[in-house]
């Protein structure tokens, strides 16, 4: 498989792309509107703790508060694992089994356990997850900071290997290369990365990382709740951090000095890597080139074609994604188990590829095609498997049921692909339809109904959105004439772009007051 990351840099904004056989699987966002938290470690406040829910509500300076939950407090026993390498060897280290005396006064922020939360208390932090629509981001208290080939974990005490070095005396040489310099009172977890590197490159990396937690530490002693301690690398380099690895043949950019940063990272870290980096120059857009914009494109799209099998619906709600699988006119074979099985096997790759490229979260329900033998759902149960493991999120697959129905759940870290490069509709909010003309209308006149029956007297103004404004002003009486003569109530008609189309507010001319709600249901 031929994997290819692509970076597309303009003056607003920086767009990534991972393409495997030229196909998009994983897209990223970066602007100044859509700032990268995770990986951010905050000394926040305790604001609320729920043990009905075994939670706490974390102050970290957000509109909204971060949730923190009880089994994302750190016991010191606990190692937290990367994104990227949650499948790792772990062992403990004998030698490093006590927090040393560097950690004491760190800790003092911390309660380790959740029973003893209370309101007002320091915590150190760290961000997990995005917030996503009106829900905060998530927070842990198991600190971790990624490097190139390491994981650093401040007060752990466990050395963890990824199961994907799979030699023996790689596992003993990456092992003993890091015990022999990683101070007492840290864990570490030796990424996939790190297998065949030259020591030189290993030690550099764990000497930045303990850096980087000693800065932490001397911000620590003057910090102030709530308030950011480390920062954590921007897109751009955490995709270069984490993603890069030997399956990727090429490194498209097309800024000269995006270029030259991530080639100093390259040189620095991964030397090797250094050839394959290449600056782009045609004439054409990069994403043109690689045909990376029309399949971006296509992921906006509820409805999504599968060659030579049908059709995907993809429908998301508030509580889960619902995908939808129909043959179309796909006919290929006579006989139907075998042309519903390969119809679904072929839909399956293409909801794996959208669901890594969408970075959908949270559960997942597909509603594949009926199989009635159970060989050919156990096979596209293996299949759906085996395509979820080129993800990196964290993936559960549940066998088919007796309702034809797969259902999964996804980590969920950052937000969706359709939230970073779209916004709600101000016309419908979202929800994909506006209220009838008539229906509207009717709305006003109940309004100005129970505003006639009350004992108020406002000098009123009728803000309408300029496309109702229109539909209510023609004709002659118009709509809005019509009204004024049957409730014996004047009133000025004003046009606002913000109002949705089945919206409306009625202003005190007077104050300037909103008295709409006072009026409503």
């Amino acid at each position: 498989m031929k994997k290819e990351i692509l970076i597309n840099a303009t003056s607003n904004e920086i767009r990534i792309a991972l393409t495997e056989d030229s196909k998009l699987t994983e897209f990223f966002v970066e602007s100044p509107d859509q700032e990268r938290n995770v990986g951010d470690i905050y000394l926040g406040k305790v604001w609320k703790v729920m043990a009905g829910i075994r939670a706490a509500f974390i102050n970290l300076g957000f509109p909204q508060d971060a949730f923190l939950h009880f089994s994302d407090i750190n016991t010191l026993d606990d190692t937290l694992l990367s994104e990227e390498d949650t499948d790792i060897e772990d062992e403990e280290d004998e030698e490093n089994d006590q927090p040393a005396s560097r950690a004491n006064s760190t800790e003092s922020k911390i309660k380790l356990n959740p029973a003893n939360l209370e309101r007002g208390q320091d915590i150190i932090v760290q961000i997990t997850k995005e917030p996503v629509g009106k829900k905060g981001v998530r927070v842990t208290s198991k600190i971790s900071l990624p490097g190139r080939y390491l994981v650093l974990i401040p007060f752990g005490k466990r050395t963890g290997i990824s199961k994907k070095i799979y030699n023996p005396r790689e596992k003993y040489r990456l092992r003993k290369i890091v015990r022999s310099m990683l101070p007492k009172g840290f864990g570490i977890i030796i990424r996939t990365v790190a297998m065949n590197q030259d020591e030189k490159l290993i030690r550099e990396d764990l000497n930045t990382l303990i850096t980087e937690w000693n800065s932490i530490e001397a911000k620590l002693k003057t910090a102030k709740s709530p308030s950011l301690l480390y920062k954590d690398a921007t897109t751009t380099s955490s995709v270069m951090r984490d993603i890069l690895k030997e399956d990727v043949s090429k490194i498209v950019v097309d800024s000269k000095k995006l270029h030259k940063e991530i080639k100093n990272y390259l040189d620095r870290t991964s030397p090797g890597f250094a050839e394959r980096l290449e600056l782009y120059n045609g004439n054409q857009p990069l994403f043109d080139v690689f045909n990376v914009e029309r399949q971006l494109n296509d992921s906006l799209n509820k409805k999504v074609w599968v060659k030579g099998a049908g059709y995907i619906v993809i429908e998301t709600t508030e509580a889960m994604t619902v995908i939808d699988v129909n043959s179309g006119k796909y006919a290929k074979n006579q006989e139907q188990e075998l042309n519903s099985l390969n119809t679904n096997i072929e839909a399956a790759k293409e909801i794996v590829r959208q669901i890594r490229l969408r970075d959908i979260g949270g559960i997942i329900v597909i509603d594949f095609i009926d199989l009635y033998e159970e060989r050919s759902r156990k096979k596209l149960y293996e299949e759906i498997r085996k395509e979820f493991r080129k993800d990196r999120a964290k993936v559960t697959v549940l066998p088919m049921s007796e309702f034809g129905l797969v259902q999964i759940t996804r980590q969920r870290i950052r937000q969706s692909i359709l939230h970073a490069i779209s916004d709600q509709c101000p016309l419908c909010s979202g929800t994909g339809h506006v209220q009838s003309r008539v229906g509207f209308t009717t709305e006003i006149e109940r309004w100005l109904q129970r505003y006639k029956g009350s004992s108020h007297k406002h000098k009123l103004i009728l803000k309408l959105n300029p496309l109702l404004y229109g539909y209510m002003k023609a004709g002659f009486p118009s709509k809005l004439g019509k009204l004024k003569m049957k409730y014996f109530t004047r009133f000025k008609v004003a046009e606002d772009d913000l109002l949705a189309l089945d919206d409306f507010k009625f202003i005190d001319r007077k104050t300037g007051k909103d008295i709409t709600a006072e009026f409503n249901d």
